[in-house]
């Protein structure tokens, strides 16, 4: 029985050893709408294939539509398997990756031997399909990846014992700065469509000389065309309370358009006063939006606040340091599963041995 134990280890030793492990990454279906955490997974998964390693995307349903429409071809390149078909085959040597709001696919991998790791971009969701006083450690999930340090802290704070780890999000090439001057558009984002609709239904009546001012609802955009109104916009608005990283402002600020926006309930670390025009009372964002419109319209708009934009943002665009931390990471999460099967079969070999 131990030989055939030690002949199974030594073989998931090879395969995470020559990286032919399977990285299973947990995927949400969008319909075909964008969604920046579905980016950052689908970048993780990419830069990990381009190095060597074996990831696959898993989806509840076989009719998964993907996200070729909004953020490219090559993503769907990566395989992608169905839940649903009931025929994934997860081996102990093998990753699986679950977004924060998978609480009960959680549960139902308790009993699987594979490594288990969260990947928490929105603290706000992680305790909505727990039971009370439920960690996810009780399903065997006890390493988190997440994307900020304010994250990391909070995860920390609520889940004591868990292994946290940062990987930043990557702003994509498309977001770049502006090379014609902007237009009279207002670029706007928010997480509850009825807020767009407050937003420009207010400005227009407590500001009616603006009615010849455009609002472009970001919603539904595919990536390119997202940069593109962005870049053609005089300023952005953002209202997202429950963000736990907040992309938009930072493509906003790539691109050399100013942002107005919420401060949401978890402040962002890449927030600073200087780098754009930030509330905590939403009612005053369409004041402030009056404000900053009349002095763009004046050309009065500070130009350290543009200095301070680019400087906020750039460092979210270095693809160099946002694939060393993948690697980084995951090179540690093999090395330590790896030394993990090396300590068992050592201890079965001398059981054999003593047998």
């Amino acid at each position: 029985m131990d030989l055939e134990k030690i002949q199974k280890i030594e073989g998931s030793l090879e395969n995470l050893k020559n990286k032919k492990s399977r990285i299973y990454f947990l995927v949400q279906d969008t319909k075909g709408n964008p969604k920046a955490g579905i980016r950052h997974i689908y970048d993780i998964a990419y830069t990990l294939k381009t190095n060597g390693y074996n990831p696959i995307m898993i989806h509840e349903k076989t009719d998964y539509q993907g996200v070729a429409s909004w953020l490219g071809e090559k993503y769907m390149e990566l395989p992608h398997e169905s839940i649903e078909n009931k025929n994934l085959s997860i081996s102990p040597e093998d990753f699986i990756i679950i977004p924060e709001l998978y609480g009960h696919v959680m549960e139902q991998l308790k009993s699987f031997p594979c490594g288990k790791i969260v990947l928490c971009q929105a603290y706000d969701y992680m305790l909505e399909t727990l039971s009370p006083g439920v960690t996810w450690g009780q399903f065997g999930f006890n390493k988190c990846i997440t994307t900020s340090e304010t994250q990391e802290k909070y995860l920390k704070d609520i889940f004591r014992g868990i292994s946290v780890d940062i990987i930043e999000p990557l702003i994509p090439e498309c977001f770049s700065k502006k090379d014609k001057p902007s237009k009279p558009i207002i670029a706007i984002h928010t997480r509850e469509q009825r807020d767009t609709a407050k937003i420009i239904k207010t400005f227009y009546l407590k500001y009616p000389q603006y009615r010849w001012i455009t609002f472009r609802d970001m919603r539904g955009i595919n990536q390119e065309e997202f940069a593109k109104f962005i870049k053609d916009s005089f300023v952005s608005v953002w209202v997202d309370y429950e963000s736990g990283f907040g992309t938009y402002p930072l493509e906003s600020m790539i691109t050399g358009t100013p942002v107005i926006g919420k401060v949401p309930a978890m402040k962002p670390e890449w927030m600073s006063e200087n780098n754009g025009i930030w509330t905590f009372q939403f009612n005053e964002i369409v004041d402030l939006l009056a404000s900053f419109t009349q002095n763009w319209l004046e050309d009065n708009i500070n130009e350290e606040l543009y200095k301070n934009m680019y400087e906020t943002a750039n460092k979210y665009q270095d693809i160099t340091k946002f694939e060393s931390s993948i690697l980084k990471n995951f090179e540690s999460y093999f090395e330590v599963r790896t030394q993990n099967f090396e300590d068992q079969l050592e201890k079965l070999k001398l059981t054999e041995q003593n047998a």
